[in-house]
């Protein structure tokens, strides 16, 4: 999700999409981005004022959520789980050629990316970890829509335990969502993205589009004056009316996830942060406390406030590629991993064009190629990339200047199968 607080923002949009400067002309720390005590006015990021969703900014923002909106801890305990070590230096000249023909290698990738953290795992081991900008080891980056895919794990998981029936209504979970377009969906269209919904997720529209009233909503941006929309994660999904018939082609629009969150914490019966940590940040012994973007009445943002360490992310991918199993432990009952790894349905994928997934799908709330690979995405460059074939889990960050996946799939894809077939040696 891109938030965009004013319509000054959204006009200067299509001039960083032409020519965006370079990932070290915007590098946060040699600008001196909040920087200083206090803070010179020129080198602040805020809330209040939009700044920080406005690139270049955005690439110490995206480090620093918690610095500039409320949020919810996800707790973690006990000892932290290993995750070996065995360091290459030959990933770099990795060559490949991008969807858009340009010859480019892994190490030129990480700039042109905007990467601000990559940790690529190879059979549970570490053979790849860098970091640039704001961001480190310890520190913990907006996860964007990667979110989303811990949401429709818990729901994948909550089905497993029989206390969800995918064929039931949203309306059956959720009483409050009945008279809303998402009333009379199943639990499945909503997981798979097939609902018809009156909502355009239109990252470049003006003024109250869709996708800035709901960061009004969500509290991820200052409302303008004289707003008068609902104010909530939640009563923004029960506001968004129908648009057809549900069931048809996958249409990917985040109020799905917020939806979603709302059926799970209903029936896991405690907040999202609560069951995150307890399913997942505990019994996994994650490195860090991670934690979720609130709104205004303290309700976390699952269509994408997810702040948490990168190796964090590459633990929670490589259990999914171990069939849910981490640290001795069972985290997820096989049956869960085998929902989320198993691809949707293609043809009602096939419309979105999206490069580099030709002929791929999307379910439960994640992103399938064809070739086998199982993906959570969030727009900027954030991911979990799972490639069962190669052995291979790669957690990324970034603070790319344009929020669409389709433009940064035409590196990252090409990418990320050259390294994979270095490293399988295919």
């Amino acid at each position: 999700m891109l938030i965009r607080a004013t319509a000054a923002l959204l006009a200067a949009a299509p001039a960083i999409a032409q020519s965006p400067p370079t990932a070290a002309q915007t590098d946060p720390a040699a600008a001196g981005l909040m920087q200083g005590s206090p803070v010179p006015a020129e080198r602040q990021i805020r809330w209040d004022d939009g700044s920080m969703w406005a690139f270049p900014k955005t690439r110490w923002a995206f480090s620093n959520q918690q610095a500039l909106v409320p949020t919810a801890p996800i707790a973690r305990e006990g000892a932290v789980s290993p995750l070996p070590r065995a360091l290459r230096t030959d990933l770099d000249a990795v060559a490949f050629t991008t969807l858009a023909g340009k010859p480019m290698t892994w190490g030129e990738a990480f700039d042109a990316n905007y990467t601000d953290g990559i940790v690529v795992l190879h059979r549970g081991r570490i053979v790849y970890e860098r970091y640039a900008g704001a961001f480190g080891p310890h520190g913990r980056h907006i996860a964007m829509s990667v979110t989303k895919s811990f949401v429709g794990t818990l729901a994948e998981l909550l089905i497993h335990e029989g206390r969800l029936d995918e064929g039931r209504t949203v309306a059956s979970y959720v009483p409050e969502l009945a008279a809303s377009g998402f009333g009379n969906a199943t639990l499945r269209q909503l997981l798979d993205m097939r609902t018809a919904i009156a909502f355009s997720e239109d990252y470049a529209g003006q003024g109250l589009s869709d996708v800035n009233r709901m960061a009004f909503a969500t509290g991820m941006a200052p409302s303008p004056p004289g707003f008068t929309g609902p104010t909530g994660n939640f009563a923004f999904a029960a506001g968004l009316g129908a648009n057809g018939q549900h069931g048809g082609d996958f249409v990917y629009r985040t109020p799905n996830t917020m939806a979603l969150q709302w059926v799970v914490e209903r029936v896991g019966g405690a907040p999202l942060a609560a069951q995150m940590s307890e399913r997942f940040w505990k019994p996994m012994g994650m490195e860090q406390e991670a934690t979720l973007n609130v709104d205004r009445i303290g309700t976390a943002f699952g269509g994408g406030g997810l702040n948490a360490a990168l190796r964090d992310m590459a633990r929670f991918g490589e259990m999914i590629r171990k069939g849910g199993r981490w640290n001795g432990r069972q985290i997820l009952p096989p049956a869960v991993v085998g929902a989320i790894l198993s691809p949707g349905d293609a043809a009602a994928f096939a419309n979105t064009k999206y490069p580099g997934i030709e002929g791929g799908s999307y379910s439960s709330q994640w992103w399938h190629r064809a070739g086998g690979q199982t993906m959570a995405v969030g727009v900027h460059g954030q991911g979990i990339y799972i490639d069962p074939k190669a052995e291979l889990v790669i957690a990324r960050f970034a603070s790319h200047p344009i929020a669409t996946n389709r433009a940064i799939n035409p590196v990252t894809i090409p990418a990320y199968d050259a390294v994979a077939a270095k490293l399988s040696r295919r």
